[in-house]
């Protein structure tokens, strides 16, 4: 069943759909709570963010977005709010990306391309290491992508971003990659 067909029987009275929801994402959800908060706040924010589906359910519109997106705009939401009271992440980080044009970073490059860059960092942990030193943008960003098999065009609308706003901010995560790989 599709997700408009599981939320279609909820809302007319079957909970199994509502659980079936929760069961299809919640493992995603997860993950990228984990990969941000740490494991100590990942299982509350989930329960949280699953709340709020509960709760909202009926303002769901399968016509501005798919429910994948809604759902993430949800998690990256509490995740935000959970940053915000634990004062682990500052107001401006959050609003005030820098959004400027770099030209070296549309100059071609003859090293491997950042698919296959991450593909041969096999240990989790040493990628983990290094995904704990970008932004949370960027880390945000490299986890809906490579994680959770996001588009960028669904990234955006995660994030309230452009498309073109999200694929500079990729690439560039991934020459932050490059460079502390290639310094240590």
């Amino acid at each position: 069943m599709t997700d408009n067909e599981l939320i279609e029987l909820y809302k007319n009275g079957n909970d199994e759909a509502f659980k079936k929801l929760i069961e299809k994402y919640s493992s995603s959800i997860y993950n990228f709570t984990y990969h941000i908060t740490g494991k100590n706040n990942a299982s509350d924010i989930v329960q949280e963010v699953f709340i709020k589906v509960w709760k909202n359910i009926n303002r769901f519109n399968p016509s501005k977005s798919s429910f994948k997106t809604w759902i993430f705009i949800i998690a990256k939401n509490s995740i935000t709010d959970f940053l915000r009271k634990k004062k682990q992440l500052n107001f401006s980080d959050i609003k005030n990306y820098n959004d400027d044009y770099s030209f070296s970073e549309n100059i071609a490059d003859e090293n491997l391309l950042p698919d296959q860059m991450l593909q041969k960092l096999q240990d989790s942990e040493f990628l983990n290491n290094l995904l704990e030193k970008l932004s949370l943008q960027y880390k945000t960003i490299l986890i809906l992508h490579y994680q959770e098999e996001m588009t960028f065009d669904e990234i955006g609308k995660t994030l309230s971003k452009p498309t073109n706003t999200i694929k500079s901010y990729h690439r560039r995560a991934i020459l932050e990659l490059r460079n502390m790989i290639t310094t240590k």
